[in-house]
């Protein structure tokens, strides 16, 4: 007892560090019930980053975009204004390093309000609510992103398992498509 107490007066003392020794230990949970290797999961996250920033240099405001990335297969999300502009950023996410795979959604069109945007937020939360309420798959294994009413779910999966959460998204409010972008593993 006494050592936990001496813990959480020291972690208190780092001030700002504290919600970061949180958020480490609840990623450390995720790590453990993710079907990825902490090596993938941990440059999954560095993927996402960095063709977020070269993205975003090169484009500022211009674009909206999302990249999201599961086991080194990346899903780009979003609108932007013209063909050429979808392929460059293919291009820069392909230089990212340890990219294996890229799904290029992003739709040539104007960006979606932040209405849009708050209802996608909203309905990428529904589903996972419903996927935690499932025993048929690992709410956890699948990644859940939503775009303009679009849901893309990606992870590791059997594919029962793949289709059960497809089932599960398709009939969850606000939803108009579900698109799969899973790696079985049966």
């Amino acid at each position: 007892m006494r050592n936990i107490v001496l813990i959480f007066l020291f972690a208190a003392s780092l001030q700002g560090c504290f919600p970061v020794i949180l958020v480490g230990a609840g990623a450390g949970v995720l790590m453990v019930q993710d079907r990825r290797t902490n090596g993938a999961y941990i440059e999954d996250e560095a993927i996402e980053n960095k063709a977020l920033n070269r993205i975003d240099i090169q484009f500022k405001d211009s674009v909206h975009v999302n990249v999201t990335s599961y086991n080194r297969a990346v899903l780009i999300t979003g609108q932007v204004p013209s063909f050429e502009v979808k392929e460059q950023i293919k291009r820069i996410v392909a230089n990212v390093m340890n990219v294996n795979k890229i799904y290029n959604e992003l739709a040539v069109a104007e960006k979606t309000s932040l209405s849009s945007r708050s209802n996608d937020a909203l309905i990428s939360s529904n589903v996972k609510m419903r996927f935690v309420g499932d025993n048929r798959f690992g709410a956890n294994s699948i990644k859940v992103v939503t775009e303009n009413g679009i849901v893309y779910l990606m992870g590791i999966v059997s594919h029962a398992e793949g289709h059960a959460a497809s089932s599960v998204a398709s009939g969850s409010q606000g939803v108009s498509r579900v698109i799969e972008f899973f790696e079985y593993v049966d």
